[in-house]
């Protein structure tokens, strides 16, 4: 019998996708929550170098990262494909997820921006990038990035889905109206419709509560140096 464990943090979004994946291919797996101030043994062994999580443990063997974890998946379990099988388009796909990756510290940016002209770039940035996402990635005929059946991109993307109005919340500025960015926000919705994804969403007001928690750490902890 084959042996999967994930080491993994309730709120991550990275952690989350993976969770998603394992869940839409049907693999069950053992699910170890990590206490990331109090890094345990077994995960500082699993992923030595990052010291982070998730960390996906396939046969005694540790795999980082996670979007290449979910690569790892989908070529481990190709049945309930998450990529396509047409090269470009797989390309596109790898592409999109690339780019998000590359753009978290636009949201990062923007989750921890104080008041004036630093908060007026966050929020100018932002606007950029829903605005790429909106006219780029999505397209107007299918559900999904590049289709209408659920993939890796959408994975990658999936926080947006859920935790992105959380932060708008938290910051108290609202950019991703649907009037503004339809195709987004028609995404967001059809993404959380998808019962493994509803079935495995964070509780949101614990979500929320974290979220604020360390917004007030690393803020506070930036502005007194």
């Amino acid at each position: 019998m084959e042996q999967v464990k994930l080491l993994g943090n309730y709120t991550s979004p990275f952690n989350r996708r993976v969770i998603w994946a394992l869940k839409l291919k049907g693999v069950p797996f053992e699910y170890i929550e990590e206490d990331l101030s109090n890094k345990s043994e077994f995960l500082l062994k699993s992923n030595p170098i990052h010291k982070k999580i998730p960390v996906l443990i396939h046969n005694g063997k540790p795999i980082a990262e996670s979007n290449i974890i979910l690569e790892y998946i989908e070529e481990t379990w190709p049945e309930n494909p998450l990529l396509p099988k047409d090269p470009y388009n797989r390309a596109i796909a790898r592409f999109w997820i690339k780019f998000m990756e590359d753009k978290m510290p636009i949201i990062y940016a923007f989750y921890l921006s104080g008041e004036g002209e630093e908060r007026e770039k966050a929020i100018k940035d932002c606007l950029e990038l829903l605005r790429i996402i909106e006219e780029q990635g999505l397209s107007r005929d299918e559900k999904f990035f590049g289709g209408n059946n659920i993939g890796l991109t959408d994975l990658g993307f999936g926080f947006m889905a859920y935790q992105w109005e959380l932060i708008e919340e938290i910051v108290g500025v609202k950019l991703m109206e649907a009037h503004s960015f339809p195709r987004l926000c028609a995404w967001a919705e059809n993404f959380k419709t998808v019962s493994v994804i509803s079935e495995n969403l964070p509780d949101r007001d614990r979500l929320k509560a974290h979220m604020k928690w360390r917004r007030e750490t690393l803020v506070g902890s930036s502005h007194h140096h």
